[in-house]
């Protein structure tokens, strides 16, 4: 990317109120997964017209959308697509919770890690979907040195995690109402070519490029919205289209104003935007759906 100057940067960044809103997946088996998203992960169903379900917080937004293709090609871990979507609770009590709530469910965790700004469980769902379960640091406490965000991957003391929950008996079988999505972590075949896209078109901040062969952006100061990294996917091309995966993810911007500026970049670099003036659909350079909207 070249350099810009501190006007050109303001001018192109997206307003720090942007946030994530639903990811939507394509699964071989609607209830199955479903199942799986309320039992182990403490999401509330409710079904859609078309067959597909949604799952969130008791009385807020969805988090996650799932839609059934048993004709769909399988997962592939090698294409671009969704590295892993990433459930934001509230407090480290919730993530306590969460993890009693996965060894209830007998659900093996892929991994656990310290990163110093959160602490993170992580696993798949039932057609491989990577999932993270996380809490954020206060940001007080997030450190910052020669002007980068420190994160780093340390092994989560799960021991000291469970002591959160004290001596009670009984475990919450739903995550809090004030859940959300707070990041997207997606696998893309060339970071260049991410950053030139998700900072240069959409407008995002660079936070950290410390990690081999991974780049993070966000707004408004948070650790990140959007992982990017070619640890598996390096120089491939576009998942098939329709496979089990990611169909899109949301990004959430808080006024119609805002939309409107992001969407008049997008269209200035010649990026082609489908749907309405409340909900546009556009892809990144390495086929990942990407819903914009206003809040």
């Amino acid at each position: 990317m070249s350099a810009l100057s501190t006007g050109q940067r303001d001018r192109l960044a997206i307003h720090p109120a942007t946030s994530m809103g639903t990811v939507r997946l394509t699964v071989s088996d609607v209830d199955r997964s479903r199942e799986f998203y309320e039992r182990a992960i403490g999401l509330r169903p409710s079904e859609l017209e078309d067959g597909g379900v949604h799952l969130g917080a008791e009385g807020g937004p969805p988090l996650v959308e799932l839609h059934a293709d048993a004709s769909a090609a399988p997962l592939d871990r090698s294409a671009p697509g969704l590295f892993h979507l990433a459930i934001l609770l509230p407090t480290r009590v919730d993530l306590a919770l969460a993890l009693a709530r996965l060894a209830n469910a007998r659900v093996a965790l892929d991994g656990a890690s310290d990163h110093l700004v959160s602490e993170a469980l992580y696993l798949s769902d039932p057609d491989g979907n990577g999932i993270e379960i996380y809490r954020d640091r206060p940001r007080e406490d997030w450190r910052v040195r020669d002007g980068e965000l420190q994160m780093a991957t340390l092994p989560l003391d799960l021991d000291s995690l469970l002591n959160e929950l004290g001596d009670r008996s009984e475990l919450a079988p739903r995550v809090p109402a004030d859940t959300r999505i707070g990041h997207v972590h997606l696998q893309v075949s060339d970071l260049e070519q991410a950053e030139r896209f998700y900072s240069g078109v959409l407008g995002f901040d660079v936070t950290v490029r410390g990690y081999p062969g991974a780049l993070f952006v966000s707004a408004g100061g948070y650790h990140h919205h959007l992982g990017l990294n070619t640890w598996h996917s390096a120089g491939s091309p576009p998942a098939v289209r329709g496979a089990i995966g990611l169909r899109s993810f949301e990004i959430v911007l808080p006024t119609r104003e805002e939309l409107d500026r992001v969407l008049g970049r997008v269209r200035a670099a010649g990026i082609e935007v489908a749907g309405g003036t409340e909900r546009s659909l556009i892809r990144d350079p390495f086929g990942n759906g990407i819903l914009l909207r206003a809040a």
